[in-house]
């Protein structure tokens, strides 16, 4: 990995890179929320039109998976998602680091869904009433072997929810890390520049093949993964919340 890997840009002396470039994410979103909201028209265009547009959609999210009333817990959704997404996506621009491929930074947004749908669930119900759910409709012998079933599936849902996030992004990177390797001066692109006829066919070829690759397929294909990653997270963290809820809104 050492081969591989490269110093970021921008790195603040005593500061884990990832935690730097955590900040730097939420003062993009910051600062493009406040872009959008300082002028706010009847009619919006622009910044304010497009993410008006884009919490029109979590909301309808929301809506088919939580229900009307699972509009209340937009801010703590909308905001881990477009976190993750600018996260996700700023792996992609050389020189800086995405805070997602840190586990550190996953487990971190793991551990505020874990939090946050059981404190909505004990909120909504009361203490005794959510405990219930860990026992489940069953005979009441089986109710304590269904309970503990039941804390270690909630205490694998925030490591699943880190690692698969965590697992997708540094998979991504370190695919491209080695393919910018493998072009490099120390690779195809310098065997082309060496001048020998057979440097100059083979590392010429292969590193044009090797570019197209990486901008025609590879980049777009690491732009879809790092969406559908922040759309899963979304939606998994919208499906525990409705777990944690759903007994409450069918009384």
């Amino acid at each position: 990995m050492e081969a591989i890997e490269h110093p970021p840009i921008f790195h603040l002396p005593g500061i884990p890179d990832h935690v730097t470039y955590t900040w730097l994410s939420m003062i993009i979103l910051t600062s493009v929320a406040f872009a959008a909201s300082r002028n706010v028209r009847l009619v919006p265009r622009g910044l304010q039109n497009f993410l008006e547009v884009v919490l029109e959609q979590v909301l309808g999210l929301i809506d088919d998976v939580i229900g009307h009333n699972g509009r209340r817990y937009l801010p703590l959704i909308a905001t881990l998602g477009l976190f993750i997404l600018t996260g996700n996506l700023m792996s992609l621009v050389p020189g800086l680091v995405g805070p997602t491929g840190n586990l550190n930074t996953t487990a971190a947004c793991a551990l505020i869904v874990f939090v946050s749908y059981h404190w909505i669930g004990v909120r909504k119900q009361g203490a005794l009433k959510y405990l219930k759910h860990f026992t489940g409709p069953v005979p009441w012998w089986l109710k304590p072997l269904m309970f503990v079933i039941e804390i270690i599936s909630h205490l694998a849902r925030p490591l699943s929810l880190s690692l698969r996030l965590f697992g997708n992004m540094t998979g991504g990177h370190i695919l491209l890390a080695v393919i910018f390797f493998l072009m490099g001066f120390d690779g195809l692109i310098g065997w082309a520049l060496e001048g020998s006829a057979a440097g100059v066919v083979i590392g010429g070829i292969g590193g044009l093949v090797t570019t197209v690759f990486t901008v025609g397929f590879l980049y777009p294909l690491k732009i879809l993964v790092s969406f559908l990653q922040a759309f899963i997270f979304m939606m998994l963290t919208m499906l525990y919340i409705s777990l944690a809820i759903e007994e409450a809104e069918h009384h």
